[in-house]
């Protein structure tokens, strides 16, 4: 009876260490759809606030928000252990700050130099509001949640960032692009001494605003929709009842929006005009500079045929001058072949040559002079000339004294 007591007792309290795990592990869900459900309720009212008036750091709508973003980064964040063994606590910037590294443009290094903000959940809370001021917050936590070994490395298992609700937290942040955001970083809401509290009282009984633009009945379907235990849009809260002066003001604020929208309209339309007008401008300026091209490539093939043909009547000529050479120096050896009687009129040709070599200009005329005398028929048999009758010297007949005037 004493083993089967000691046995009934060992299994009662390993029946209660099961139940301990299982409720752990439902406190754990709960919290994270808790926390998800009431971000997508905050999300939704910053939105319906931002038709009517712009969000600063005195909205009550972004300070929930914003502490509900701090409680889901932070959720079951691992402390960082020193080198005595003991646990230090951490902020979510610790994790921002090294999985958002890879985001273009990132505003990591702009936080970390801020003077006035020392503490690690002040830089936190500052990153939150410039990343919405740049309209880029759901892309940071989709690049830090993309980054799932560095993310295993903060957080614990069962964290918000490791579960399956992380994949719907960017997709409801990315809505909060379309709204314009207007924040002091220099204010006492970047106290990082103060822990972020929600306020829960707002989404307890959730009801659409009769100013609100957006379709009532889908959208709190949409948002009232969880998991396991869901409320529909009917258990929310009874029927919006609007009166005569909540449609009249609904009525003027689209008329505002229709307006301002409008204005925007013919500006986009000036704007698109103005463009057409600098396109057209700049095809008909590149057409021109086309044209130009093609001028300026004509005018250089015309000049290179030019050059190309004055280098093949240069070449000719410089034909012509070896000629001429060569011919004077066949006459030089034949006058060495004649009579010394003859010697004379060896030299009256030579004096003839040398005079038309002397005479020579390098001008193109002559040069193309040069290139005509070697046609002639008659200047080409000059090699030929070896007899006294074809070579007889004019001044040698006239002061022969045996000649006498007929």
């Amino acid at each position: 009876m004493a083993s089967r007591s000691l046995g009934g007792l060992g299994g009662s309290r390993g029946g209660g260490g099961g139940v301990k795990k299982s409720l752990s592990a439902r406190n754990a869900a709960v919290e994270r759809r808790n926390l998800i459900t009431v971000c997508r309720f905050s999300v939704k009212t910053l939105i319906d606030r931002s038709c009517f008036e712009t969000i600063d750091d005195s909205s009550p709508e972004f300070n929930n928000f914003a502490a509900i973003l701090e409680q889901i980064l932070s959720h079951r964040l691992k402390g960082q252990v020193t080198w005595f063994g003991y646990g230090s606590p951490r902020s979510f910037w610790d994790y921002i700050r090294v999985a958002c590294r890879k985001v273009s443009q990132n505003c990591i290094c702009s936080i970390e130099n801020m003077e006035h903000v020392s503490s690690s959940r002040a830089k936190g809370r500052a990153w939150i509001r410039v990343a919405l001021m740049e309209k880029h917050l759901s892309e940071y936590i989709s690049t830090a949640l993309r980054d799932f070994k560095t993310t295993r490395r903060f957080y614990e298992d069962g964290a918000i960032v490791l579960g399956e609700e992380a994949n719907m937290l960017a997709g409801m942040l990315l809505g909060l692009n379309a709204i314009d955001f207007s924040f002091c970083l220099k204010g006492e809401r970047l106290d990082g001494n103060l822990p972020a509290v929600i306020d829960y009282i707002p989404y307890l009984r959730f009801t659409q605003s009769s100013d609100s633009i957006s379709s009532d009945e889908e959208e709190l379907r949409t948002l009232g929709s969880s998991d396991s235990e869901s409320s529909t849009p009917e258990k929310a809260g009874p029927p919006v009842i609007m009166d005569e002066n909540s449609w009249f003001n609904k009525c003027k604020r689209v008329k505002q929006k229709y307006q301002l929208t409008l204005e925007q309209k013919g500006y986009l339309e000036e704007l698109l005009q103005l463009r057409e007008n600098q396109l057209s401008e700049s095809v008909a300026q590149n057409k021109i500079l086309l044209q130009r091209i093609e001028d300026s490539d004509l005018a250089h093939k015309l000049e290179k045929e030019q050059l190309e043909y004055i280098i093949v009547e240069l070449q000719d000529q410089l034909k012509s001058y070896q000629s001429l050479d060569q011919l004077s120096a066949e006459v030089s050896l034949s006058q060495t072949s004649l009579d010394p009687g003859q010697s004379q009129e060896g030299d009256g040709k030579q004096d003839t040559l040398n005079l038309i070599s002397e005479g020579k200009e390098d001008t193109p005329s002559l040069l193309g002079l040069c290139g005509s005398l070697t046609s002639v028929a008659s200047y080409k048999s000059l090699t030929s000339l070896k007899s006294n009758d074809y070579l007889a010297s004019p001044t040698t007949e006239m002061t022969s004294p045996g000649l006498t005037p007929s």
